[in-house]
């Protein structure tokens, strides 16, 4: 385990800090790849595809990182640098990215500790993101994953129950079953001196509210503490013979959490004091493993999470305690937003609707469709 997590720390201080060394290995493998460029080779790679699996030069590994256009795969030969086959470069798709974390892949080894991708195992989850720059295309985070760790804070930074509902979106339109961990418990469990009465009491009964909508929804809820140590026993437990991934805002303490668990050393950041927001410190999503049969992987924060392939229409499905009074609505395609005679409104006034629930619906709803589709 240590010399896999020297070879984590490697990598991270790699892309943070040595861009020349980047540059260089990018140049490397680009000069071994003769296929990113000759039509004859893909031509050939193309007819040799459907039997390349069996080719006894081929070995099976699992993608652990990727930084630039090295790929890091780990194999029973040990961690081999690769970068992909052109063909599968020239693969046209919605997709930003070919190839994330998690991914089981075919390579073939060129040269010791280097190699190139033949093929990308079928995956059965995924969780991505619509990408920042281009709306238009789907970013992926990682694959292969049973359980998604949706990690939140409270105080600093607070609750954000819009971001939380777009990830259990997101973990449940991509076959993953969302839990959400609760970092920093003992800032409401006891009131930080440097905190006031009144924002302190304003986050508790926030809190309060939170914690009785989301057991209703049937969501798993985890307490912890990196400070104290509170409920780390649990989240491990969860995470045994399972493949999980932790993602969440900007500066929750996914990465302490991660090293919390495993005994890793991973950078963390403070939170900035003048925004009460997170600092970015991972720059990678990372794989490490915990035994034989689980293992997690740790993505970069974010703050802003837009939904891949989610219509409009379907929030509904993802909104069900809302369904019971949309019946009263006077029109069968009502939005529940600005129109007149809405059963869900009229709930939503009634109190028979939380408003919390009702606010992260009314954000999804009202954002144009290019910021979150």
């Amino acid at each position: 385990m240590s010399k896999f997590n020297d070879h984590l720390n490697y990598e991270e201080d790699f892309y943070a800090t040595d861009r020349k060394s980047e540059k260089k290995l990018r140049k490397e493998l680009s000069l071994k790849d003769r296929s990113k460029y000759k039509k004859t080779d893909q031509d050939k790679l193309a007819k040799k595809a459907p039997t390349e699996n069996k080719d006894t030069s081929c070995v099976k590994g699992r993608v652990t990182s990727i930084i630039a256009d090295a790929i890091y795969i780990e194999t029973p030969q040990g961690s081999i640098i690769c970068h992909l086959r052109g063909v599968l470069k020239k693969e046209r798709s919605l997709q930003k990215n070919l190839i994330a974390v998690g991914d089981l892949v075919m390579i073939e080894i060129t040269t010791p500790g280097y190699g190139v991708v033949n093929s990308i195992e079928p995956r059965y989850s995924i969780l991505s993101r619509a990408d920042n720059l281009r709306r238009n295309k789907e970013q992926i985070i990682a694959v292969n994953i049973d359980r998604l760790f949706i990690v939140v804070s409270v105080i600093a930074p607070t609750l954000k129950p819009s971001l939380i509902d777009r990830y259990i979106i997101a973990a449940r339109q991509g076959n993953m079953e969302p839990i959400i961990v609760v970092n920093k418990i003992d800032l409401l469990k006891q009131k930080p001196a440097s905190l006031d009465e009144p924002t302190y009491m304003t986050q508790l009964v926030l809190y309060e509210e939170f914690i009785d909508v989301y057991h209703d929804l049937d969501i798993p809820i985890v307490e912890v503490s990196t400070y104290t140590g509170e409920g780390l026993d649990h989240l491990r437990e969860l995470m045994e013979h399972k493949a999980s991934v932790f993602s969440g805002q900007s500066g929750v303490g996914k990465t302490s959490l991660v090293n919390m668990i495993f005994g890793t050393s991973l950078k963390t950041s403070d939170i900035v004091t003048k925004t009460h927001k997170g600092a970015h410190t991972t720059t990678i999503a990372q794989l490490l493993p915990l035994d034989e049969d689980s293992f997690c992987i740790d993505t970069p924060g974010i703050r802003s999470f837009g939904i891949w392939q989610v219509t409009q229409q379907d929030l509904d499905h993802y909104y069900k305690e809302f369904l019971p009074f949309k019946e009263n609505c006077r029109y069968q395609n009502c939005a529940h937003i600005n129109e007149p005679h809405c059963g869900v409104k009229d709930a939503l006034d009634q109190g028979l609707i939380s408003p919390m629930r009702y606010q992260s619906y009314h954000d999804l709803k009202t954002l144009p469709d290019d910021r979150w589709r």
